[in-house]
């Protein structure tokens, strides 16, 4: 007899796509509030992103539409609309390692922690020292 098979229940297997797990913890770990107004009407009202969310966001989204995983996150602000962030590709593998071609991706996300826009800003070799320090 197989688990489930006493109770008659029965297992449910979960899918190994990653994406609607991450849809579905996104949505429940959305930092939302809600208040009532005196009509009795339901306001929504936002809080900011956290910053390592915001940064996590913005890898996991760039990844999903370049089809590359990010390296790193270099750069994270807040903007009115949401946050900027500075993501670290790697375009392109190379022997030596540090002759790998990286990219930078300006990445904007909104409120809600949703890409909404991205441009490369830059490409380099791994090796490369950046002359602005």
């Amino acid at each position: 007899m197989t688990a489930g098979e006493e109770d008659g229940t029965e297992r449910v297997r979960r899918s190994s796509s990653k994406t609607p797990a991450k849809k579905i913890a996104r949505k429940a770990g959305t930092e939302r509030a809600s208040s009532r107004t005196s009509e009795g009407e339901t306001k929504r009202t936002s809080r900011r992103l956290s910053a390592p969310r915001a940064m996590r966001y913005a890898a996991e989204q760039l990844q999903e539409l370049l089809g590359r995983a990010p390296e790193s996150v270099s750069a994270l602000k807040p903007t009115e609309e949401g946050w900027q962030a500075n993501v670290e590709v790697l375009e392109l593998e190379r022997v030596p390692g540090t002759t790998s071609v990286m990219a930078s991706y300006r990445v904007t996300l909104d409120k809600e922690g949703e890409l909404v826009a991205y441009e490369r800003t830059r490409r380099y070799t791994r090796g490369q020292i950046d002359p602005r320090g």
